[in-house]
């Protein structure tokens, strides 16, 4: 379609608020979006720069635009959730996890059955859920089944048929499970008193049968019917166990809907507590996919509308980390302390865990797609111009002025490459001078990759603060690789991390993947450096003494310490011990060199 018919498009939308379409020149439904304003939210689009590349190759593929006008903000947010389950546009954020989940029914009947089920028909029965998993469900009828005798055959109970016993009672009648509605052994009244019941408990509202529980159980007692009244206090004890698992918030918090995000490059994780009577008796974490650098506002507004549609929530309030925006119909709170913070915390450690979880699920599976992800975060976290696909990281190591060397450790898409690790033995730098050594190191590194011809790191982090990223610096700047190289240093006390030319330094979050990746690093090469530091010294101090006798070489040497151990028995064995060893020629050197008197 012409670019003009798209101009002319744009122009006639209208100022209300609504969805919007974008197809690509086949005609193809590629974005949906929502808007206060539809005009300018579409105009938007065309007259800005956009720094996110997928921003801007969905601008060009934009060939014409549709829209739908509606009356409220809210019915634009369903709208285009429903429009992105339906068509999964191509730059749409991709909701995950959209698989049938379990139900509890209670049959539209004259004696209802209470049952599970996955699908849901709109035959006037009542449908309790979703719930996110099997287990709950099973807890559920479970309790249910313990506490109240219903039936579980599927017979027509009706009137006229229970009037001309065309039903016989059944296993479960005898064996207590059910009291018989079949033949009339129970009123239509008394089973559906039951079915109250139970329809508060999957509320969440156990207050009612407890109290009614413990009515029947005085009753009995006071009846001398104690067998009764012990049957009725262990199907309370049963409740009140159920209730003190699921009760951990203020009673006073009754209906309503807990949402918290986690998010990073390429996912965000949004949580959702479901809370009645002071009771959770929905969690489930919903996963999604950004396609265009969505905003964590963006991302929940949309997660709030799909799960609530999800889970048939019609809470009147939610709990939220920060603003958004769901129409006047849904009170939106922002807690800050108190029962409420606590409870949005617990989300946000439940999103936190479950992303956790799909990493560690990621890392097994995809090692790819961890590697891509990592990659993605540290060029963000790390302001980079490019992925640090190859990371090397430097450190001095010397005690006292003695045998300085320095260590070079590589890592490649985020791990090890110990194939790749290099030492230094420090040539041109006399005493402890840190800043001189890691002049010379990386120096020599860079000045023999760039001769070699082999590929330069995309990132080089210095073991230490400003004096050390400096010196690092002027060997880049006399190689002429200042500036084709991101360089940071990173300060041990607080884990600073410092920049060329910038006197305040980055911290990052002290759990964030990209300073564990760091800390790794610098670690990493403080082991290499020290162990090659540690061999150094041991072999100076076994062999310096040995090596000053003339006419004994490093052979010898190693041949007298398997034998005596240490360089003092050596010194002290007699020479016929020295001769059995080196022979005859070097036994008598050795021997006369530390018996001179």
């Amino acid at each position: 379609m012409p670019k003009t018919t798209l101009d002319i498009q744009i122009k006639t939308l209208p100022h209300q608020p609504g969805v919007y379409q974008y197809f690509d020149a086949d005609e193809k439904l590629i974005y949906v979006g929502k808007a206060k304003n539809i005009k300018k939210r579409v105009s938007s689009y065309f007259t800005k720069h956009h720094e996110y590349g997928k921003t801007r190759v969905l601008v060009k593929n934009i060939a014409s635009v549709k829209h739908i006008v509606v009356e409220t903000e809210n019915d634009a947010l369903l709208l285009e959730n429903n429009l992105i389950k339906k068509y999964q546009p191509k730059y749409n954020v991709m909701l995950k996890d959209d698989k049938s989940y379990p139900w509890i029914c209670i049959k539209k009947e004259r004696f209802p059955r209470v049952f599970s089920t996955r699908r849901v028909f709109k035959d006037g029965s009542e449908y309790f859920g979703p719930y996110t998993s099997m287990k709950t469900v099973k807890t559920l009828l479970g309790l249910i089944k313990g506490l109240y005798q219903l039936r579980t055959c599927n017979y027509d109970l009706s009137e006229a048929k229970i009037k001309a016993g065309k039903y016989k009672v059944c296993l479960e009648y005898h064996l207590g499970n059910c009291k018989g509605p079949c033949e009339g052994y129970e009123t239509e009244e008394e089973y559906h008193s039951n079915i109250t019941a139970i329809r508060e408990i999957l509320k969440g509202n156990f207050k009612d049968s407890l109290q009614q529980f413990r009515i029947q159980m005085k009753q009995h007692a006071e009846n001398m019917q104690f067998e009764d009244a012990q049957k009725i206090k262990e199907k309370l004890e049963v409740l009140e166990n159920y209730q003190a698992k699921s009760t951990i918030v203020n009673p006073k918090i009754s209906d309503v809907d807990v949402f918290s995000i986690v998010s990073d490059e390429t996912y965000a994780y949004v949580n959702f507590l479901q809370l009645s009577y002071g009771s959770i008796i929905r969690s489930h974490t919903l996963e999604l996919k950004k396609k265009l650098q969505e905003s964590d506002t963006e991302l929940l507004e949309l997660a709030i509308t799909e799960i609530r549609q999800r889970f048939n929530s019609n809470s009147k309030e939610i709990y939220v980390p920060f603003k958004v925006n769901l129409g006047e119909q849904i009170k939106v709170t922002i807690p800050k302390l108190g029962d409420k913070k606590s409870i949005l915390d617990l989300s946000r450690r439940n999103a936190m865990y479950y992303r956790m979880d799909k990493l560690k699920q990621m890392k097994i599976v995809d090692p790819d797609r961890h590697a891509n992800r990592i990659m993605a975060q540290m060029k963000a976290d790390l302001r980079l111009s490019e992925e640090p696909r190859h990371i090397e990281c430097f450190d001095n190591s010397n005690i006292q002025g003695t045998h300085p060397v320095a260590a070079c450790v590589v890592f490649k898409n985020g791990k090890p490459s110990k194939k790749d690790y290099r030492h230094f033995n420090i040539k041109t730098v006399v005493g402890p001078d840190d800043f001189a050594s890691m002049e010379e190191v990386v120096y020599r590194r860079y000045k023999r990759l760039v001769e070699e011809k082999q590929p330069l790191p995309q990132l080089i982090i210095i073991d230490g603060g400003k004096g050390q990223l400096s010196s690092a610096l002027k060997s880049l700047d006399n190689l002429g690789l200042r500036g084709k190289i991101a360089i940071i240093g990173i300060a041990k006390r607080l884990e600073e991390l410092f920049y060329p030319d910038d006197s305040i330094p980055l911290y990052l979050d002290k759990k964030s993947e990209t300073l564990k990746i760091i800390q790794q690093l610098r670690n990493e090469a403080h082991r290499f450096g020290i162990e090659h530091h540690r061999n150094r010294r041991s072999k100076s101090a076994l062999t310096t003494e040995l090596e000053n006798i003339s006419g004994v070489g490093e052979q010898t040497i190693i041949d007298l310490m398997k034998r005596f151990k240490t360089v003092k028995r050596i010194a002290n064995a007699k020479l016929d011990e020295l001769e059995a060893v080196v022979g005859v020629s070097r036994a008598n050197k050795i021997y006369n060199y530390y018996h001179k008197e």
